[in-house]
């Protein structure tokens, strides 16, 4: 007990007549794991981890009686290896994940006496399973005869049963059994489908099974563009079927369909299409399949524009105008391939904006024809894309059939690249800084530049041939100028050529009692 065995111990003696090992950690029961203890009769191998046992597990156990594996994890059994356990009384797979029992499971087990399937994941079995054990059947050759049979006791609760066409027999087996088979708990309930869910095997009547049979109320339908159409199938089947549907032999997604039992053998499976439009038009197929076969039945979609699809240039009316209908447009965001639109639908459009609908027409500027998109109730934005560029677009927008009226249309160009759209930004960026930058100057420097450079130019063609002729400079006199800040000397610079070497004049000595003109300050200039 609870000792860290992971096999079984190869020096058993041969004489042991019951084993028992638990809360071990053995996992599997391979080849000839007793095949050194042949007197043994009863083997307790519970709540290890036993999930693999092979078929010739139990060979050399010719006297074995009792075989227990309870809390096991078990998914199946080799059924063939009670062929080496003839005397096999007591069989406890209780507590195990047996999902699948076969019609030969119990032709191996003629003289079982205990049988505990309890607690698996058993859904669907079928009645020729107890038919072809030799129990049952020695039962039911000595009926109304006096021979004293052993009862055999059998646990079959707590099962996760499906009670459909499937589990009909054996519902019926289980009805009628009666010593010596024995049940535990007579008490078998279903788990599915949820119709029956807690229902006694006794309160259930189950009938036949049968292959699907679709059909749809009406298999042509025309419908007006952009509104929510729902394609409604029925299936009668037994089992319940699995449906899906199909348009242009691709599966559509399933959030869109939903599927109810509307009676015990009959679903219903509906196909949303929001919004329809003329691209929806086609047939859609309703397919449903259980394990006899399927069938198929196909709805054909005629999707019709409330009104004339497209519009000659011009914009001439398709219906009167509804007084006070208008519609305000403008362009959200423009990008070199396409727009998004924005629209307001203002007086009687919008007393009713939860029922409104809007039909944008668009095309090229010069195009005859337009082409045309329904956009139903609450939606005030639409993005167009996958526009030529350098190409003249005209969009409308006009509320249910209306014509467009003035204003309601936007002329606009797509751009040629992307690049181009981008050196145009960059170049509005540098306008912007430059523009800035000259906005910064003062006034004053501007003033300052314009008086100062007429009054050096004038005197520059005076005094340069004078020194070329002379040879020295002359002095040019008293200077008057504006900018008393600017020297004389300056101005002798700039007609001085680059070649002539003169020496620089000693600064001019001030006169005794001359008074020397006051400085005026840059301000006093403005």
């Amino acid at each position: 007990m609870s000792a860290l065995l992971r096999q079984i111990p190869a020096n058993i003696p041969q004489d042991i007549r019951k084993i028992r090992i638990e809360n071990s950690h053995l996992t599997e029961l391979p080849r000839g794991s007793f095949e050194n203890v042949s007197a043994l009769e009863y083997l307790w191998l519970n709540f290890n981890n036993i999930t693999v046992m092979h078929i010739k597990s139990l060979e050399y156990l010719p006297a074995l009686q009792e075989l227990r594996l309870q809390g096991n994890k078990l998914s199946s059994v080799p059924w063939t290896a009670f062929q080496d356990t003839p005397t096999l009384k007591i069989l406890d797979l209780k507590h195990n994940r047996l999902d699948v029992l076969p019609e030969h499971a119990l032709r191996y087990l003629p003289n079982l006496t205990y049988l505990d399937l309890s607690s698996n994941q058993l859904t669907i079995i079928s009645r020729d399973v107890f038919y072809n054990w030799p129990v049952y059947q020695r039962s039911q050759r000595t009926e109304g005869q006096i021979e004293a049979i052993s009862n055999a006791v059998l646990a079959l609760h707590d099962n996760p049963w499906i009670c459909d066409c499937r589990l009909r027999g054996f519902v019926q087996f289980i009805k009628s059994v009666g010593p010596p088979i024995i049940l535990m708990n007579s008490y078998l309930t279903c788990s599915s489908p949820k119709f029956r869910t807690g229902k006694f095997f006794h309160e259930v009547e189950l009938n036949s099974c049968m292959k699907p049979l679709t059909s749809a109320l009406d298999t042509n339908l025309t419908v007006p563009a952009g509104l929510n159409i729902t394609l409604t199938c029925f299936v009668q089947a037994s089992p319940s079927p699995a449906v899906w549907w199909t348009y242009a032999l691709k599966l559509l997604r399933a959030f869109n369909v939903t599927t109810e039992p509307i009676s015990e053998e009959t679903v219903r499976s509906e196909l949303l299409i929001p919004a329809a439009r003329p691209t929806d038009a086609g047939n859609y197929t309703c397919t449903a399949a259980n394990f006899l076969g399927n069938t198929s039945v196909a709805i054909n979609l005629r999707v019709v524009a409330p009104w004339a699809s497209t519009t000659p240039r011009g914009w001439a009316p398709i219906a009167p105008a509804e007084p006070g209908a208008h519609v305000e447009v403008r362009i959200a965001k423009q990008t070199v391939y396409g727009i998004t639109l924005e629209w307001f639908a203002a007086a009687a459009a919008a007393a009713e904006p939860g029922e409104t609908w809007y039909t944008l027409l668009v095309g090229r500027y010069d195009a005859a024809q337009k082409d045309t998109i329904y956009i139903g109730p609450g939606v005030n934005t639409y993005s167009v894309t996958d526009l030529l560029p350098a190409t003249k677009y005209e969009v409308c927008v006009a509320v249910r059939n209306q014509a467009p009226r003035k204003g309601q249309c936007v002329v606009f160009v797509t751009g040629s690249d992307v690049s181009q759209m981008e050196q145009r930004e960059k170049l509005i960026h540098i306008v912007v800084i430059v523009c800035a930058m000259v906005l910064a100057v003062p006034a004053g420097m501007y003033a300052c530049t314009a008086e100062a450079l007429p009054g050096c130019l004038a005197r520059c063609p005076r005094a340069c041939p004078r020194r070329r002729r002379g040879g020295q400079a002359q002095a040019a006199g008293s200077k008057e100028s504006t900018l008393d800040s600017i020297p004389a000397g300056s101005e002798d610079g700039l007609c001085r050529p680059e070649d002539v070497h003169s020496t620089r004049r000693p600064p001019a000595r001030e006169e005794p009692g001359k008074t020397r003109p006051p400085h005026r300050n840059s301000a006093d200039l403005y």
